[in-house]
């Protein structure tokens, strides 16, 4: 890009080559630069924010002060190409290639099965990396601090940290026992030592050692420019942004006053998510990372001077080798400052982010400025004119202008103080989720004696997250100086505090009640605390604290996953080539770790290729008067905006529109997009679209609106068997109740990709896209140009995660992108970016459940009357299906003689909610577990009896009157009892919770019968496409589309034992329309299944046709019998077709045979939970699947463990969040937590079942990659069990049910004590909340 300045030139290196940039916009991040002008795609953009990690490289830096080269990874989305002067960058592909050589990294990555879609993959490599380049030997501690920063939606991260803890000395499992042995081998041993099992996924042994002398040297040259004594000043002008770095601080001094209103910007995490998700540009940015006197630390008696430019994660190392050295007495500010920075954002974000940036920033939920509140920090500012001090204190965080920092000056560093002998600071924080999340509350609390006593004689308390910024409670501590340590006093104080401190009930982040109640239980916390330094002080002057409270001050440690995964081996007499149940490593793993596996934006530019940027409904319901793009055609770089008026063909449907057109029913509705030489340009341009909206009533946003307007999408569908009403009558007990079950978002890592190069006759159009369907985007792209399907070739080479989610939506970018295509003839490139992907997609159907069961009093059910309502948004899409399956799966596991079921799609003003993991099964049987468990509550039994007694125990048939035999379910519950030890680990809960009043544990243990498949025969039929070639490799072709879940590997294996050929053999290829037409969407867990019976088919039609030739020639070579088949005329290739299995569900009748088999599982889990703030820990799971006979168990089981992980997101963290108009909050993972891996149980055991026949299936196996999705709600009801020991314990009564998910809000205000009680009740009907319920 040329401007009309001239810049100087950035220097920098990329994989040991130079760089130089001489026109660098400031506004570019390196992960474009990357991708688009170096043409580097392994760095992935998975959220644009930095908080995914998918976008990870190294930076290496020569350190000019302390002399010596600095390893930090980065997410490259945040860091502005400007920035990098004197760096030198390492991707993934300067890593190692299949090309040159893998690095060990990647290899025990991939080997170790810690790859599934690969999206996430070279971003884990890269953080593994760093830390291998800093510390060769890494502790347990270390990986996981390092990972903290890097999600992952396939995986499970079990496989991952199992990958990363190779390269750690330490135990990576547990402390050893006092005999010296791991718990982990002599769990092995134990199953091994069980007739045919095995637990090795990979061998170990055949790992590569890591060499740290074979990395990239630091380049010299590099290193002599961080030395230059003289340094100019940098100037990079962009289109509307200049970029200066001056060397001196004189220059920068000189520059702040020229430029008062340019921010200085080192880390840009927050500078620049403000310019990408706010839109804020700023005209001149000053860059003082070459200015060395922000960097300099200085430590001296009365404290730490840190200069204001150092990164928090070097902050933690300075403050980590201080609390090494000094009494503890005179560090406890630093250590309630290291107890934060261990969790506060991902260790990339650390690495990036300054001190003085996150001070400065003044952000409310700020987890470093409670703590330097309290600690009397002193800022050093400088400007032209001189030094000044200003205090850290309340005046400056509430921005006061006496108290602030003046626009020309700068924060040079921040002295913090040792601690006084009798002065006690401790730090606080909850959050969604225990790393890389921003807090909801957190506080710094300090306290200061009058020497040998506990009489108060100064306090501060500081909170974040419950205001716009830190907030002080100040006269709430003046009144409390001079009293004693004592209950008295902590009562008086909560009561002070929540005066002074106040939150409206409408307040932004809503959840006002539980933050109001966790400034207390902090305050709680602290008093605590402090009691017991004092006590250990003093063992005679103060008096004891209950040994049974004392454990509400430990915080959950940061533990690193392991576990056992049990499978049966193959027949010892299986030929070693026969490759069908081994564990395969996925056919792409190696190149998800090296970057080198190509998604769909991966893919290079067409000539003439334009992007495309969409324009979204702003309101929920209204017509669309008028759309105005005069402004935005004039924009820099802007070729056209597409309307519904562009439409060459059918514009959609009439209930699901492509582009909107007339009206609109949601906010997120796609009105228009905009087509523009690049992407910053089209998304510049859309803020430039003016829509003309009249509103129209009613707006429906939840479901109780709906029931209430009568607004529905299709008819009710209902099931019955037996006499419910005459059952009712005879029972001891009724209970009636509801559910609430909030929705999900898939949160694929691939964000919705398309891209649609139209070709220069005939109309035909090539399509690539991110699609679990590609014959529906061909069909969608057809019928929008109004030309024949013959004429359109959609190619799905891998998608990046899909889960439900790229089933009907691709389709419709697809045909979107086709449009613009059209009307532009260029090539067009449709990426979503993670937030308008959220906001337009939909998602899981929130449902309410409303129940009324009849039981006796020993536990057994005899009747329930069940209704459902799910919220299926403005359109149809999936939802009819999904409460069928809700209603045709929600008995689960249980025998109920006397059932009915009823349900209903709502039609609310929502982004139309779609396909998701388990279609309707999670959300539907979780809702028949809440009511087992209330069943059990009110016949005070065990939850396991209740779901035993009522449990399939013969051969029976179901609510739609389908057979099957309950054995393996039965074998599935019995064995998961006895893996876990479930007896005795109750009983070690239930002695826990008798000795612990603020920490309790729950455990639970869940079965399930999962129904595979979908309701129409057609839905299973498959195609495949055999090759042949002259040389003996074969190429395979099929119908399914690769979404991480190994389908092309198990392909490649049925291949491989069809045609008694070797794997290396056999190659696959990209699945498109033209080699396989008119296919099925890849789902419904089937995928393997027919696609393998179609490629088996196949292979056995060339096989048959080589028999003659090999029986003549049996010691022939496969290579010499090809040939000869070849010169015969024989011909070499082959389709192959599986007409699908039987279904024919009867929806009039209510019966028939839907799935093709039943997956049947158990999981036991247990967490322990804190009851003062909510926060819990998955301490371990147990699994036991019935996969029959796997045909690969490393992949099973990755689905199994995937499946649960995304399962336990379900039920417990993830939270959709709409305002009363229904525009969704959370639009990105700064708003919306997946589970990290902290938050996936410490303990991950799977076991496969014993095989037994499934002879329906491809080699007897069956499809895992939806059932263990709901295993995950075995964690919801593990903490409930932790709840309701808890309101047992205070003498309350017990919650019959509890709403999905179970969060931390929900856990904590379920324990309620006298901290709750003190919370005022909100009455929603006095104010407008902030987000509301959309279940």
């Amino acid at each position: 890009m040329s401007h009309s300045k001239e810049s100087d030139e950035l220097v920098f290196f990329v994989n040991g080559r130079k760089v130089i940039e001489r026109n660098p916009d400031p506004e570019m991040n390196l992960l474009f630069y990357l991708r688009k002008k170096l043409g580097l795609t392994g760095t992935k953009d998975g959220c644009g924010g930095g908080d995914c990690g998918a976008c990870t490289v190294m930076i290496s830096r020569y350190d000019a002060i302390a002399k010596k080269i600095r390893h930090f990874s980065v997410t490259a989305c945040l860091v502005p190409i400007c920035s990098l002067y004197g760096a030198a960058i390492t991707t993934v592909e300067g890593v190692g290639s299949t090309k040159t050589k893998i690095h060990p990294v990647q290899e025990r990555i991939a080997k170790g099965h810690g790859t599934q879609c690969g999206f996430c993959t070279p971003g884990m490599v890269m953080s593994i990396y760093t830390l291998l380049r800093n510390h060769p030997e890494p502790s347990p501690e270390q990986l996981m601090e390092t990972l903290g920063g890097n999600l992952c939606r396939c995986t499970g991260y079990r496989p991952i940290a199992e990958s990363a803890s190779s390269f750690s000395p330490s135990s990576s499992c547990c402390q050893m026992n006092r005999d010296g042995k791991c718990c982990l081998n002599q769990k092995e041993r134990e199953h091994e030592n069980k007739a045919n099992v095995c637990t090795k996924l990979y061998e170990k042994e055949e790992f590569q050692p890591l060499d740290p002398t074979q990395e990239f040297i630091f380049p010299p040259e590099l290193m002599r420019m961080a030395d230059e004594p003289q340094k100019k000043v940098l100037t990079f002008h962009g289109e509307r942004t200049t970029w200066i770095s001056p060397g001196t601080l004189n220059d920068l001094l000189g520059l702040k006053r020229k430029f008062p209103k340019a921010p200085l910007v080192l880390g840009n995490t927050c500078v620049g998510l403000d310019m990408k998700f706010k839109e804020v540009v700023h005209p001149v940015i000053l860059s003082p990372s070459r200015t060395l006197e922000l960097f300099v630390v200085t430590n001296t008696e009365e404290g730490l001077t840190l200069g204001a430019g150092l990164s928090l994660a070097q902050v933690k190392d300075i403050l980590d080798d201080v609390v090494w050295k000094l009494p503890e007495e005179r560090t406890q500010t630093y250590r309630a400052l290291l107890k934060h920075l261990r969790t506060l954002a991902g260790q990339q974000i650390r690495n990036m982010a300054s001190l003085g940036g996150h001070i400065v920033s003044r952000l409310p939920t700020s987890d470093l400025n409670p703590i330097l509140g309290v600690g009397n920090c002193i800022l050093n500012v400088a400007s032209i004119e001189g030094a000044q001090q200003i205090p850290l204190n309340n005046h400056f965080l509430a921005g006061k202008t006496d108290a602030n920092l003046k626009p020309e000056q700068v924060l040079i560093s921040v002295f913090i103080p040792v601690s006084e002998k009798w002065a006690f600071v401790s730090a606080f924080r909850q959050a969604p989720r225990q790393q890389n999340a921003l807090a909801t509350v957190n506080a710094g609390m300090r306290v200061l004696f009058q020497e040998g006593t506990h009489t108060i004689a100064d306090l501060s308390i500081f909170y974040g997250g419950v205001g716009p910024t830190t907030l002080s409670a100040t006269k709430s501590c003046r009144q409390l100086i001079g009293r004693c340590w004592d209950e008295r006093m902590l009562s008086d104080a909560c009561r002070l505090v929540l005066d002074e401190v106040t939150l409206p009930d409408s307040a932004p982040g809503g959840m006002v009640e539980f933050r109001r109640t966790l400034m207390i239980s902090f305050l709680f916390k602290f008093y605590l605390d402090v009691l017991q330094q004092l006590k250990m002080r003093d063992p005679n002057g103060y008096p004891d604290t209950s040994k049974k409270f004392l454990n509400a001050l430990e915080d959950f440690p940061l533990t690193i996953p392991h576990g056992i995964q049990s499978y049966e081996c193959v027949d010892p007499q299986q030929l070693p080539q026969d490759p069908v149940g081994r564990p395969v490593m996925h056919q792409s793993g190696v190149k998800h770790a090296t970057g080198e596996a190509v998604f769909c934006d991966d893919m290079p530019a067409f000539s003439g290729e334009l992007f495309l940027a969409v324009v979204t409904s702003t309101r929920p319901h209204a017509k669309l008067i008028s759309i105005d793009a005069s402004e935005a055609l004039a924009s820099p770089g802007v070729v056209d905006v597409i309307t519904a008026q562009d439409v060459p063909g059918d514009n959609g449907s009439a209930e699901e529109r492509l582009y909107a057109q007339d009206k609109v029913a949601c906010v997120g509705q796609v009105v228009c997009t905009v087509a523009a030489d690049s992407y910053a340009h089209a998304k510049q341009a859309t803020q430039k679209v003016k829509i003309e909206y009249e509103d129209v009533e009613p707006v429906i946003v939840s479901i109780q609106d709906a029931i209430k307007h009568r607004s529905f999408i299709g008819p009710e569908e209902k099931l019955e068997q037996g006499n419910v009403e005459a059952a009712f009558q005879s029972v001891d007990q009724i209970i009636e109740g509801e559910v609430h079950f909030g929705g999900q978002e898939h949160f694929y890592m691939e964000t919705q990709s398309v891209l649609v190069v139209p070709k220069a006759e005939d109309k035909e159009v090539d399509i690539y896209v991110s699609s679990q369907d590609a014959a529906l985007a061909q069909e969608m792209v057809a019928h929008t140009l109004g030309v024949p399907k013959n004429r359109i070739n959609c190619h799905v080479k891998r998608v990046g995660g899909a889960f439900g989610g790229k089933v009907s939506k691709p389709a419709s970018f697809a045909a979107m992108a086709a449009v613009a295509a059209n009307k532009t003839g260029h090539p067009i490139r449709f990426i979503l970016e993670r937030g308008d992907d959220m906001l337009i997609t939909g998602g899981r159907h929130p449902l309410l459940g409303k129940y009324k069961v009849g039981f006796m009093n020993n536990g057994k059910i005899e009747a329930a009357d069940i209704e459902y309502h799910i919220n299926g948004g403005c359109t149809p899409d999936e939802s009819e299906m999904v409460i069928k399956y809700a209603l045709l799966k929600l008995e689960n596991a249980y025998k109920i003689p006397n059932l009915r079921v009823r349900g209903r799609a709502c039609k609310t003003n929502l982004p139309s909610n779609t396909a998701f993991r388990g279609f309707g099964f999670p959300q539907g049987a979780f809702v028949t577990e809440a009511w087992m468990t209330a069943v059990a509550t009110k016949c005070s039994l065990p939850p396991e009896r209740v779901r035993e007694l009522n449990m399939y125990k013969e051969i029976d048939k179901t609510i739609h009157k389908q057979e099957f035999d309950p054995k393996n379910l039965r074998s599935c519950w019995e064995k998961c009892l006895e893996n876990s030890s479930y007896y005795i680990r109750r009983k070690a809960v239930e002695e826990f919770n008798q000795q612990h009043y603020w920490k309790k544990r729950g455990i639970a243990i869940i079965p399930m019968k999962f129904s595979v498949g979908f309701p129409k025969s057609f839905y299973y039929q498959a195609a495949a496409l055999v090759h042949i070639y002259t040389d003996g490799s074969v190429l395979v072709a099929h119908g399914g589309v690769e979404l991480g879940q190994g389908i092309n590997t198990k392909m490649i294996q049925v291949a491989s034992r069809e045609l008694k050929i070797p794997m290396s053999y056999i190659h696959l290829g990209e699945m498109n329309t033209v080699t396989v037409p008119n296919t099925i969407g890849t789902g419904g867990s089937t995928g393997a299944d027919v696609n393998g019976k179609a490629v088996q088919n196949a292979c056995q039609t060339l096989l048959r046709r080589l028999e003659p030739i090999i029986s003549q020639s049996p010691q022939g070579s496969w290579e010499e019998w090809v040939n000869e088949a070849f010169t015969q005329s024989i011909s070499l290739s082959a389709t192959g077709y599986f007409r699908g299995y039987q279904s024919d569900m009867d929806w009039e009748k209510g019966e028939g045979n839907m799935p093709p088999y039943f997956v049947f599982g158990a999981a036991c889990s247990e967490v322990e939970i804190d009851c003062l703030t909510g926060a819990h820990k998955n301490t371990r799971t147990d699994i036991v699947m019935d996969a029959c006979f796997s045909i690969n168990p490393a992949v099973d089981i990755g689905q199994i463990e995937g499946a649960f992980t995304q399962g336990l997101g379900l039920y417990t963290i993830e939270e959709l969040k709409y305002s009363p108009e229904g525009v969704l909050y959370t639009r990105g993972p700064n708003q919306y937590k997946i589970p990290s891996m902290t938050d996936i149980p410490e303990e991950l055991h799977v076991s496969l079942l014993a095989p037994t026949p499934n002879p329906i299936a491809i080699y007897s196996s069956k499809g895992l990659g939806e059932a263990g999705m709901f295993l995950g709600s075995s964690v919801f009801f593990a903490i409930a069990d932790a709840v309701a020991a808890a309101r047992k314990e205070r003498g309350l009564a017990p919650t019959l049910t509890m709403n999905s998910p179970l969060t931390a809000e929900s856990i904590r205000m379920a324990c309620e004590d006298q901290f709750t009680d003190l919370i005022p009740k909100i009455d929603s009907k006095c104010c407008k909340p902030w987000s509301i319920a959309v279940a």
